[in-house]
């Protein structure tokens, strides 16, 4: 069953013109793209504009897939590339969304329905803290604390998918994490 092939042999199946096959890697990756995505640009829709972009750039290069990193980390790097396009072209619009926080609460955070009212707040107000400092990280280390601590990216698949050294890679989560803990300690909620 070709559901159970590997993703590098759904990408020699879909070279071959097989378009089922990479129905499959669309499938089994369109979440976490997506996920990626949402967590760079902090909107929605060009979320889902940069994912649908990533999996057509990826089908349109598909023969040119070397097969030197995993095709996971070939996803995210597209899907990077893409976003920052998308960052690019927001700049030169001059169209600033990063403070864009209509329904943030909802769309984003959600407490768990069996938590108290009171508790439920707190807890979105620690969640829309931890999100504006993600946000305010500069793109960089945004994108390396997006793909560690959301997607659960190992160091080498992020190093892959990035196309930098490990060493790299592991700087910048740290210099991002205590960014993150000195913005966070001057909040007035408690965060951890």
């Amino acid at each position: 069953m070709i559901r159970n092939l590997s993703d590098e042999q759904l990408v020699e199946l879909a070279v071959g013109e097989n378009p089922e096959a990479f129905g499959v890697i669309v499938t089994r990756w369109e979440r976490k793209i997506f996920a990626l995505c949402y967590g760079m640009l902090n909107r929605e829709d060009e979320a889902r504009d940069a994912a649908q972009e990533t999996f057509i750039a990826a089908y349109k290069n598909l023969a040119k897939f070397r097969g030197d990193a995993k095709v996971s980390s070939w996803l995210h790097r597209i899907a990077v590339n893409q976003c920052l396009t998308t960052k690019r072209k927001n700049k030169s619009r001059s169209e600033n969304y990063l403070d864009d926080e209509s329904n943030e609460q909802q769309r984003v955070f959600i407490a768990p329905a069996h938590l108290s009212p009171a508790r439920k707040t707190e807890q979105n107000e620690r969640l829309l803290l931890i999100r504006q400092a993600v946000k305010a990280l500069p793109v960089d280390l945004r994108q390396v604390v997006i793909m560690k601590e959301f997607e659960e990216m190992t160091f080498q698949e992020i190093s892959e998918s990035l196309e930098l050294p490990l060493s790299t890679i592991k700087s910048r989560l740290y210099t991002a994490l205590k960014q993150l803990r000195l913005k966070l300690e001057k909040s007035p909620i408690e965060v951890i």
